[in-house]
């Protein structure tokens, strides 16, 4: 599914009232109407249940005034409050409330303190509430009466609906700046925004329904827009099947270098991803002084002992053998655990520079190349990096904060600049193509938030590559994979789950897409 942004979501309207003469009042209606059935749906019937909406002066608000109307067709005991005079509605909003009016609801004009109380009161004995206030435009931090009755709506403790997006969301990126609305549930029409996926603005939400208001599919479709969720569909076409006469060469060959004194386990956590995950052949290459210990400690995994700099660092000696691990291989993994060594550092640019089959490049791969990524567009091979927010920082210069403030912006231009696929991680992962489509995940959780869990996406994308994938689509199918496996293993709780216990989730996770 497509994913909007505020501004994408305004010209689709714009182009269905224009192109397809859509009526704006008859898209509100329908928008009202989708969140009238979903306020019933949750109270289990709308009849006699108390049911207080709070209202804008703007379009949100008039999808509020619809739904007003619905719920009380339906038995709702229904009180509306609007923020600010009546006589500031203008347009369809104004229309419906006009409705509303001679319906004989009542209106309540919140223009001051003693307004915001008789909310407070409403709020107290009502079922359920209802967040029209602001819409997808919004950006910035709310204040004033705004913010007081925000207040009053969290402070409820009970379940609220949010239209479209909750009051005081970015709808491009998810920020809070101040307070906001903490819904139970949204609806939100035509498509997801951005906000809604990304924190906080997912948690904010709470269970997402993407409501049809009657927009034409084609817009819904267009190719303009460059944002798209990961979903099971999406990633069950992508993902190899395994043929009844497969054998260990037709799942491919993947290779790794990782691993430094210490950082063992970051090695073996990518190699054991990467069988997991179907690759038919796995060699981990590690400094020689390392490979005794990875000989016991992976059973299923070939070792290559490379030459060392030092004591377990690897170096410009080892430039040569890993060149030829890279010509025998699919793809070749890059970095996890590999250690900072300045020697180490300097192997990294020059393999990624020469090295012609596809690259996945993680942890201390990508920290060899910061204030060298001119390389990147080197490469012979698109490459797939694999930055946590802090790794994106450094590669790109931007401030830590810019970058977690814009996650889907900031992976974009990464993309662009870098002239790689660019999978940033962290909830609502972001995987960016150079050329400005962004996919955002929808699996995993918490549990993940715990170290090793990337060094085992390494391994995943690896493989999907090995096995035939494009960089592009072992990028996106690894990281959906990655969660999926995550939800699995975390089954018990999301506190106390290991990046080890990925490993063994990974097939079963396979296997119930292949299976659906």
């Amino acid at each position: 599914m497509k994913v909007a942004t505020a501004a994408e979501m305004r010209r689709i309207d714009e182009r269905a009232m224009k192109e397809y003469g859509l009526a704006g009042i008859a898209l509100m209606e329908n928008a009202g109407g989708e969140v009238a059935r979903r306020v019933a749906a949750i109270l289990g019937g709308a009849a006699d249940k108390k049911v207080c909406i709070f209202c804008g002066k703007g379009n949100n608000g008039g999808d509020g005034f619809v739904a007003a109307r619905h719920l009380a067709a339906r038995g709702a005991k229904v009180k509306l409050f609007l923020l600010g005079a009546k006589s500031a509605v203008g347009g369809d909003a104004l229309a419906n409330l006009e409705i509303l009016l001679k319906m004989g609801t009542e209106v309540i004009e919140i223009t001051g303190e003693r307004d915001c109380d008789k909310a407070a009161l409403a709020t107290a004995f009502a079922d359920l509430l209802v967040d029209a206030l602001l819409g997808t435009g919004f950006s910035g931090e709310i204040s004033g009466d705004l913010a007081a009755i925000v207040k009053i709506i969290n402070a409820s403790g009970k379940p609220v609906v949010a239209v479209d997006i909750p009051t005081g969301i970015d709808a491009d990126t998810g920020r809070v700046r101040g307070a906001a609305v903490c819904a139970a549930h949204t609806v939100t029409f035509g498509l997801p925004k951005p906000g809604l996926i990304f924190q906080p603005g997912a948690s904010h939400a709470g269970s997402l329904t993407v409501a049809d208001i009657g927009l034409p599919a084609a817009l819904l479709a267009d190719a303009a827009i460059r944002q798209n969720t990961v979903t099971a569909g999406l990633v069950r076409r992508l993902l190899p099947t395994r043929a009844p006469w497969a054998h260990k060469g037709t799942g491919g060959r993947a290779a790794l270098v990782a691993g430094s004194p210490g950082l063992t386990g970051a090695a073996a956590l990518a190699a054991m991803a990467a069988v997991r995950a179907g690759a038919g052949l796995v060699t981990l290459g590690i400094a020689a002084g390392l490979n005794a210990i990875m000989e016991i400690k992976l059973t299923e995994v070939m070792t290559k002992p490379l030459p060392e700099e030092t004591d377990g660092v690897v170096g410009q000696a080892a430039i040569e053998e890993i060149a030829v691990m890279a010509q025998n291989a699919d793809v070749l993994a890059l970095g996890p655990g590999l250690g900072r060594a300045g020697e180490t550092f300097a192997a990294v640019r020059e393999i990624v520079r020469t090295v012609p089959c596809p690259l996945v490049i993680d942890a201390d791969g990508l920290n060899a190349l910061a204030g060298h990524t001119e390389i990147l567009l080197e490469t012979e091979a698109i490459a797939v990096l694999t930055p946590h927010p802090g790794e994106l920082a450094r590669l790109t210069g931007r401030p830590l904060p810019v970058i977690n403030a814009d996650r889907l912006g900031a992976a974009r231009d990464a993309a662009a600049s870098l002239g790689s696929i660019v999978v940033l991680k962290g909830p609502g992962t972001v995987i960016a193509y150079p050329d400005g489509e962004v996919f955002i995940n929808t699996s995993g959780n918490a549990a993940l938030a715990t170290g090793g869990t990337g060094d085992v996406l390494t391994g995943v994308i690896a493989a999907l590559i090995a096995q035939g994938l494009t960089s592009h689509d072992a990028a996106v199918a690894g990281v959906f994979l990655h969660g999926l496996a995550g939800e699995t293993a975390s089954s018990a709780g999301l506190v106390g789950m290991a990046a080890g216990d990925l490993l063994a989730a990974l097939p079963a996770a396979i296997a119930s897409l292949h299976n659906t």
